[in-house]
């Protein structure tokens, strides 16, 4: 239809410009010398004025790739959407933005296990940094809606931290290549053969510890003053809030 809009603007452009040569010629019989006056207001027929001069809004955004509309389904619908955005992933892995999701949604229920919250899991994750972000957020509220609440915290960096086994050194703020633990009240559960923490001063000397067989609830608090949290055999350190 666009092409056969500019097609009749042509036409009429060559029709008006014809009449007004006409009309200024200084012979021919009938024929005046005043020049011919010319309606500048279009059509009023809505439906061919916006099919000749289409609004912004119908047009792709430049170096974005026009909708398929044979594009159906919430993966085909992503993918089409990564594609027109220009979105970049890693496809030595994944053959898809829409597979990337599918395998961080199959990934999500495990994120326990590994001693982080979901949000966190994903946050701290490889797939959520550049464009993969971007597609996380379009993505799993689609293929994986009941985890749409972590991913926005994922984005917004106001989420539950959890912490696993390991040594933390007790600090507020984060720091780089170190495993930190804010001071705090935290709660382990779950089934646990053997649980063990300590906590130290900076210069590593026991403050309080405990060794726990076959728990099912673990409670520390850890203070500003300590220097390192060290937890062995336990499920995962949740805040108490």
């Amino acid at each position: 239809m666009r092409h056969m809009g500019r097609v009749a603007v042509a036409a009429a452009g060559t029709a008006v410009a014809a009449v007004l040569i006409s009309g200024c010629g200084s012979g021919g019989e009938g024929v005046s010398g005043a020049p011919v006056a010319v309606s500048e207001t279009p059509t009023d027929d809505p439906t061919s004025w916006e099919e000749l001069f289409p609004t912004e809004d119908a047009l792709p955004t430049e170096g974005e790739e026009p909708v398929d509309p044979d594009v159906t389904g919430p993966a085909a619908e992503l993918d089409a959407l990564a594609a027109r955005k220009g979105w970049e992933y890693d496809d030595d892995v994944y053959d898809s933005p829409s597979e990337l999701v599918t395998k961080v949604c199959e990934e999500l229920p495990t994120s326990e296990k590994d001693g982080r919250s979901p949000a966190q899991w994903m946050a701290e994750g490889t797939s959520f940094w550049g464009d993969g972000k971007q597609i996380l957020l379009a993505g799993v509220p689609k293929l994986c809606p009941k985890w749409t609440d972590a991913v926005k915290a994922a984005a917004s960096g106001k989420y539950d931290r959890w912490f696993g086994d390991g040594t933390y050194a007790v600090s507020s703020s984060p720091a780089e290549g170190q495993q930190v633990i804010p001071p705090g009240t935290y709660r382990s559960e779950g089934s646990m053969a053997n649980c063990y923490w300590v906590r130290t001063t900076e210069s590593g000397e026991p403050v309080d510890s405990r060794f726990a067989t076959g728990p099912r609830k673990v409670t520390v608090t850890i203070r500003p003053s300590d220097g390192q949290f060290t937890s062995e055999g336990c499920a995962a350190w949740k805040p108490v809030k």
